[in-house]
């Protein structure tokens, strides 16, 4: 998932939010497998996948809490 705007992903349908979700979730997974395997080229995406997750989670909170953040 390329670099995403906080304001992005606060305009996105749920269906597209899922859908990103579930990118970075299998993203993950194979970097984290790669990893396991000691052939992963670039270790840091692993942190950035998963920042970019829990901004994705804190504006779901903000969204179902009604915050205009």
């Amino acid at each position: 998932m390329a670099k995403v705007k906080l304001d992005e992903i606060r305009n996105m349908t749920d269906t597209e939010i899922e859908q990103a979700i579930a990118g970075l979730k299998e993203e993950l997974y194979k970097l984290r497998c790669e990893q396991r395997s000691g052939r992963i080229e670039k270790p840091h995406r692993i942190k950035l996948a998963r920042k970019k997750l829990a901004r994705i989670y804190t504006i779901i909170k903000e969204k179902k809490s009604g915050g205009n953040k």
